[in-house]
């Protein structure tokens, strides 16, 4: 029996495939370290072989993504000097596939696809983690969490955001009326708010929240005319900074913390911030290598794995996206990360003023404010087989593709009202 290929490859016929792929793939991302190698295969065979079915419409036009690979092709580099070469080539090597997966998805699966596959597969995550998650004591703020089946509750915190955000994208913007998928949303979204406070996380609620707002205020920007929106974007963006800066200075940063009880060093991260930079400061050009830092035998990292009670001797970092790539990569490294981080916002921010129908960048540009306001306080999208790097690449790689090609225009809600009142 043939099947044909437009039910694997083509974004518009594609929907079974790609929320099944997509939601394994975050499964795979978010266990993988439990299931070691066989979930790695099983991510690379759902995306891989679509190039042997169509590599001309899969692959695109690479000559497009120099500037998105990068940075992963200067962690590749790192090798020559890294101070441990077995490990930074395994980690990117491993990046660069990574980045390569995401680009084939970002071809074969259209803005729909990718929403309904993002509720599928955190909704799949949470499931797990509500089955076999426990909770977890944390010695530096004296607080028990729950963290799931992870071994971070900042990790839980980020599937449980994502899966509002999916959720909130599915219903208000893509106007997801079938009762499946209604239903579905229902249940993600109860499941992600349950988790998200469980965790306690006051990264991942002050972000959700800050992200949501943001996507709410949008929605009345686009219903003006794209010079207007232009205008008051930046009056409020400008209103908006001013009132950041004056928090700080005010204290109503250390209020808000306070009612998750934090206080100023955001228990001990300003303290990890300070030993990041000191370390980055060794080799501020290039750095000590990709994923360099953080090996057992080293003086520095086991100090402060001693400090901070890490007993696993695994899985710890610096807390900010700019630091941890610093310290691995230098400041020629730090560069090429955030040109992406800061190029696939404020372009999908450019196609969305100029476009109040495009539902692609919309979403996407909400993904991106999400993974850059993280990026101050975690390293989401610096390591490979992680969800934040996979949503980087694939929002990125959006921008590489003629709008006409990937914006399939829909009906959300609010232009049902509209339509209604006229």
């Amino acid at each position: 029996m043939r099947i044909a290929k437009s039910i694997i490859v083509e974004p518009s016929q594609n929907l079974a495939y790609g929320v099944v792929a997509l939601a394994l793939s975050f499964f795979v991302f978010a266990y993988s370290s439990w299931f070691g190698q066989p979930s790695i295969l099983l991510y690379y065979a759902l995306w891989f072989p679509l190039i042997l079915i169509d590599y001309r419409n899969v692959l695109g036009n690479y000559r497009k993504y120099g500037w998105i690979f990068a940075f992963g092709i200067f962690t590749c580099l790192t090798i020559f000097w890294s101070a441990a070469p077995p490990v930074t080539a395994r980690a990117a090597i491993q990046y660069m596939t990574h980045i390569i997966c995401a680009l084939i998805a970002m071809r074969v699966l259209d803005i729909r696809s990718m929403t309904l596959g993002g509720v599928a597969g955190v909704g799949l995550v949470l499931i797990y983690s509500l089955l076999f998650g426990y909770y977890s004591y944390d010695a530096l703020d004296g607080t028990f969490s729950f963290v799931g089946a992870f071994d971070s509750k900042n990790q839980l915190g980020l599937y449980a955001s994502l899966g509002i955000f999916f959720c909130f994208a599915a219903i208000f913007i893509l106007g997801e009326r079938r009762m499946l998928w209604l239903g579905g949303c229902g249940i993600v979204g109860l499941m992600s708010a349950y988790c998200l406070m469980a965790c306690q996380s006051a990264t991942s609620v002050i972000t959700t929240a800050a992200v949501l707002a943001l996507l709410t205020g949008m929605r009345v920007i686009l219903f003006l005319s794209p010079q207007q929106r232009k205008l008051l974007f930046t009056a409020g963006a400008t209103a908006l900074v001013i009132l950041a800066v004056a928090g700080v200075y005010l204290g109503a940063v250390d209020a808000i913390l306070g009612v998750f009880g934090k206080d100023s060093t955001l228990t001990g991260r300003t303290y990890l911030w300070q030993q990041g930079i000191e370390a980055a400061s060794r080799s501020p050009f290039i750095g000590i290598g990709y994923q360099a830092f953080w090996v057992q035998g080293f003086s520095e990292p086991e100090r402060l794995w001693e400090e901070f009670f890490i007993t696993s001797r695994a899985g710890f970092h610096f807390h900010n996206t700019y630091i941890e790539t610093t310290v691995e990569t230098g400041l020629i490294g730090v560069t090429l990360l955030a040109l992406v981080l800061i190029v696939a916002l404020f372009g999908h921010l450019k196609r969305l003023l100029s476009d109040m129908r495009n539902n692609e960048s919309y979403i996407l540009f909400g993904i991106s404010a999400l993974l850059l306001v993280r990026s101050f306080v975690e390293i989401d999208i610096l390591n490979p087989y992680h969800v934040g790097s996979f949503l980087l690449y694939f929002t990125a790689g959006k921008l590489t593709v003629a709008r006409a090609k990937t914006n399939i225009p829909s009906i959300t809600y609010y232009d049902q009202i509209e339509m209604a009142r006229s």
